[in-house]
């Protein structure tokens, strides 16, 4: 009989031997994977252990497989218990361990966003000025129009792209061989899902801002042209005021929009790890994040805002520290995916 550390950190068992061989030919156990055999005082790598030297070397599974052990059925009847603290360390330990890769991928995740940002907001700002006068595009109703539009095209790029993200770092978590390259996997894996569940999650983010944007484009961006096109020190104390008081009234809606946003987006986290690990459509994968999160919401929520003050403390950084804070807390959020969704553990 054994005991195995899962893929959570969790110890699991005890398993027997052809268990354990069948976990490790359907890919749920690698080499790395710690394990003790009973009466064995410490874990060890199954590496190790030259009882299971031909498991691994006839261990074949298709590709895409998901390392799980729970399947959808079992998750509405369990419960779990969600350590933030835990999270964070082991993040912090996976990135210590695997630096070099995390780190490339979340650089080359930024540079292909930033890319694509840029190349297409220039697109659609050429095209739209051929179509549409000059003055209705300083209208709120445009720069909302042209905010839903950009992220309505975007996400065919980012979808696919944050889901190549969560690949990369659920493989690392899991102790499975990945390069970067693995960031490019969902477009051929799960493009239409994947581009679909970030559609959701994106639009649910603007629709819900669109009162506050109505704000800040028609009252605040005329005052911020005006500081931006050389006032007069006259004019400045006039503006300045002013731009104060739109700031001060607008705060009460600012706070409105972000608790429903706030509420939906923690509710659609893990939506997207759903899809690109579990194979599953965008709808599902929607339910299920909803349906599981709502067990503990304000755990999953208090984790995702602690995990976003990191990433602001990083981006105030010179903005090089955000790549950082993005690795180590992207590290901790599929840590925390594990924990809910991963492995068989005890309820």
């Amino acid at each position: 009989m054994y005991q195995i550390i899962g893929g959570d950190g969790q110890e699991y068992g005890p398993i027997t031997d052809l268990e354990l061989r069948k976990w490790i030919s359907e890919g749920r156990l690698n080499a790395q994977s710690l394990a003790k055999a009973e009466g064995d005082a410490e874990f060890h790598p199954l590496s190790a252990f030259p009882e299971f030297a031909d498991a691994f070397a006839t261990a074949t599974h298709a590709p895409g497989y998901s390392a799980s052990f729970t399947a959808p059925a079992d998750w509405a009847n369990r419960d779990y218990e969600l350590d933030i603290g835990g999270c964070l360390s082991r993040g912090w330990d996976l990135f210590k361990n695997n630096a070099g890769i995390l780190l490339g991928c979340s650089v080359l995740y930024f540079l292909i966003i930033l890319a694509v940002s840029f190349v297409l907001g220039m697109i659609l700002n050429v095209i739209l000025l051929a179509i549409v006068p000059k003055e209705a595009m300083e209208s709120a109703a445009f720069k909302i129009g042209f905010d839903i539009l950009f992220r309505v095209v975007s996400a065919l790029v980012f979808g696919p792209l944050i889901g190549g993200v969560y690949y990369v770092f659920i493989k690392i978590m899991r102790g499975q061989d990945i390069g970067v390259g693995g960031l490019f996997i969902g477009f051929s894996k799960a493009f239409p899902q994947l581009f679909l569940g970030y559609l959701v999650f994106t639009m649910v983010m603007g629709l819900c801002m669109v009162p506050y944007n109505i704000i800040e484009t028609s009252r605040m961006a005329p005052l911020l042209a005006q500081m931006q096109h050389g006032a007069t020190p006259e004019q400045m104390q006039t503006i300045l005021p002013e731009l104060w008081s739109v700031l001060a009234g607008s705060l009460p809606l600012l706070l409105a929009c972000m608790i429903p946003m706030a509420y939906l987006l923690t509710n659609l986290q893990f939506s997207l790890p759903l899809i690109i690990d579990r194979e599953m459509d965008f709808w599902t994968a929607i339910k299920w994040s909803w349906k599981i999160t709502h067990k503990h919401w304000f755990t999953v929520f208090g984790l995702v805002l602690i995990i976003g003050l990191i990433n602001i403390a990083g981006a105030l950084l010179c903005c090089v520290g955000f790549l950082f804070t993005f690795a180590i807390t992207t590290a901790a959020f599929v840590f925390a995916y594990e924990t809910i969704f991963g492995e068989s553990r005890r309820t």
